[in-house]
């Protein structure tokens, strides 16, 4: 306690991490309020009751902070511009155009980032389009009048926008990551409800199952933890060099490569592409004919939460996608080119095609230990109500990875400026 209390009078006298701090809890505050000013025309009430039956859908107000179940202005949040990020990632695998962009210091990184916005639009429009009609095909729209329509669009691109503003300005003048810290900031804010609704299903001789229930959470936590912190070090050696009559060079050091390297976001492109077959199924069952009613209500079925069609297609498209994502995110080429440069190597590895070989081979090989920890803790809900039979359980370990990873690199970020402040004490 002592520590702690230390701790924090260290950040409250570094008058820039203050800074910081406070207008890290000014966004939340501003992001919070806006998720509570819903749109016309929704019946709220017969909304919330919809979200409340479905297990996926509770994930997904999760997700969003609450801002679905009540239909708020900034319901569609951020992700048109998280869809935006990856589509362009995938992009630039395939044009030469864009890769370079990344690499050309800060204005190619700011045009690249404009791309990103600029992709989010359209996207946004999309999203908005999708979400009205799987509201008016259940019945929750109270009003159809094209007007209507265009402005609850426009009310909902704009809110997305300003959103992906709130991250963007917590990115520069804030703590952390701004998207990462958008998402914890709406899943924080649902853990209250999720775990009050929890309790309110369990009765009093159910105390062993719910302390059951408290050690696998707190189970989970660390194993989240030790994973996002795993790093597999490849040892690097340099050259040695002679310079003036002295010899440089012949350090050994070590190149990190994380078991986790596309974090969360596999799982947040899975949850995106496993809403598809329920919004399909629900239009069909709007449709009213016979033959499109039995399609989507097949789809429904399939596309349960607890049904095993479901269980094996998350997991595998995470598993997958896992993969994918940490060849993209770790290019093997460039940092062999980058080592060959500096007159460094790996030991017993010819550098250049060699060694981007290796490192692709080490890659693959701790991804996989990733990828299979991703996909349990993407399914992990499913097969938790699937063996307890528990429909309450909408915090799942998706959530729990994503506020861990952004405590976790927060507080990397807050040490490294309290550091930095006890340097300059000596200067």
């Amino acid at each position: 306690m002592k520590k702690l209390q230390q701790k924090l009078q260290q950040i409250f006298q570094n008058q820039e991490l203050k800074k910081k701090l406070i207008f890290t809890a000014t966004i939340f505050f501003v992001y919070r309020l806006l998720s509570h000013i819903p749109l016309p025309a929704i019946d709220v009430d017969k909304l919330s009751t919809l979200f409340a039956s479905s297990q996926f859908l509770s994930l997904l107000n999760i997700f969003s902070g609450g801002t679905l179940s009540n239909f708020s202005i900034v319901a569609v949040g951020i992700s048109p511009y998280i869809t935006a990020s990856i589509i362009l990632q995938l992009a630039a695998m395939v044009f030469p155009a864009l890769k370079e962009m990344q690499k050309d210091g800060q204005a190619g990184q700011e045009k690249y980032n404009q791309y990103t916005r600029l992709l989010a639009v359209p996207l946004g429009v999309v999203q908005s389009i999708s979400v009205l009609a799987l509201l008016n095909s259940q019945g929750l729209m109270q009003a159809g009048h094209p007007l209507l329509l265009v402005v609850m669009i426009m009310s909902l691109i704009a809110g997305s926008m300003i959103v992906m503003w709130f991250g963007e300005l917590l990115s520069e003048y804030g703590i952390g990551n701004g998207i990462s810290m958008i998402l914890f900031a709406g899943i924080i804010s649902q853990f209250p409800q999720a775990v009050a609704q929890a309790l309110s299903v369990s009765t009093s001789d159910q105390w062993m199952t719910n302390l059951v229930f408290v050690a696998v959470f707190v189970l989970i936590i660390a194993l989240v933890v030790f994973m996002n912190e795993a790093i597999r070090k490849v040892q690097i050696q340099y050259a040695k060099r002679m310079r003036g009559g002295r010899e440089m060079g012949g350090q050994i050091t070590h190149l990190p490569i994380r078991v986790n390297v596309a974090g969360v976001m596999p799982i947040i492109f899975a949850v995106s592409l496993m809403m598809a077959p329920s919004f399909i199924g629900r239009l069909l069952i709007s449709t009213g004919k016979e033959t499109w009613i039995n399609v989507g209500q097949q789809l429904s079925i399939w596309f349960t939460q607890t049904n095993p069609i479901y269980i094996i297609t998350y997991f595998t498209i995470v598993f997958i996608f896992t993969f994918f994502s940490a060849l993209v995110f770790f290019n093997a080429e460039d940092i062999s080119k980058e080592l060959k440069k500096s007159g460094a190597f790996v030991p017993g590895i010819r550098p250049g095609g060699p060694t981007k070989k290796y490192l692709e081979f080490v890659v693959t090989r701790i991804t996989l230990v990733g990828a299979l920890f991703l996909g349990f803790i993407a399914v992990m809900p499913s097969l938790a109500q699937v063996f307890t039979g528990v429909s309450s359980l909408a915090v799942g370990g998706t959530s729990v990875l994503i506020v861990v990873s952004v405590v976790l690199e927060t507080t990397k970020q807050i040490e490294s400026m309290l550091v930095g402040q006890n340097y300059d004490q000596y200067i």
